[in-house]
Formats: structure tokens, sequence, C-alpha cells
């Protein structure tokens, strides 16, 4: 049962994030995701990091109080929460963005079809008009441009 709610919680963050991405960061708080489509030279951190802790709180506050309640399903839930997150860092910051050089180069259709779709999100340097607002979970018609693309 554990194993269920953390992988429910994993999924259901993809929908959390897609739904924050479009209505919140593309909306009320342009402000602080602005600079992730417009950046300037030689920056290292964004006023878009801060959504880190917007998202790393909750996951945070679910595993301790589940901790110190036995590992309930509070617990499950912010390390499902909390495994998103890592895998955010990884797929958008490192492999995406290249943050750190590494993970540069990949033959697998879908990372390159989540990577074709996060670069059809960037054309945008605007708030309004965007698309392709999920991580790791992108319009099929990019699955099928990157297994093409590779034939």
């Amino acid at each position: 049962m554990n194993l269920l709610i953390f992988l429910t919680s994993f999924v259901a963050m993809e929908a959390v994030a897609w739904f924050t991405h479009k209505y919140v960061m593309h909306g009320l708080l342009w402000v602080l995701h602005q600079d992730h489509h417009v950046r300037g030279e030689g920056q290292v951190l964004e006023k878009n990091d801060s959504f880190f802790l917007i998202f790393a709180i909750p996951g945070f506050l679910l595993t301790l109080w589940g901790s110190l309640a036995g590992f309930d399903f509070r617990f499950w839930i912010g390390a499902g929460i909390t495994a998103y997150g890592a895998a955010y860092f990884l797929v958008h910051d490192i492999f995406i963005h290249q943050r750190f050089r590494i993970l540069r180069k990949t033959d697998n259709f879908y990372l390159r079809a989540i990577r074709r779709a996060h670069k059809v999100h960037h054309k945008k340097l605007v708030k309004e008009d965007g698309e392709c607002f999920g991580m790791l979970w992108v319009p099929l018609r990019y699955f099928r441009q990157a297994r093409q693309a590779k034939t």
C-alpha cells in the first residue's frame, strides 16, 4: 500500500506541476518565472528557482510529520513529492537546461521528446500563448517526432 501511495503522489505531481506552470508561473507569478525564459548571460541562479521552495516545503513537512507518526501515509506522500522534485531537478535543470554539463547527448526517444517539447515551450518569451507545460509527460506529437527523427 505504501508503494501505491508513493507512486500515486509522484504521478500526481506531474499534474500539479503542469497546472502550476501554466496558471501560476505563466500567470500571477510570472515576475518570478520570467527570467527562466529570458536568461541573462552568466546568470547562475534565477528568481524562478524560488519555486523549488513552493514544492519542497510540503514534501519535507509531510515526510517529517509522517515519520514522526510511525511512517504513516503522510511520509509516503511526502516521499513521492520529494522524488518528483529530484526527477524535476535531474530532467529539467541538468538534462534539458544543462545547468551542469552532464547528460548532454542521448539516443533515447523519450528524453529527446521531452527536450524537444521544452524547446517549443521556451520559444515564447512572454507569458501568454505558451504550450508544453509538462515535464515528464508531453503531447504525443513530440514522442512521434522524436521516434521518427531517429529512423
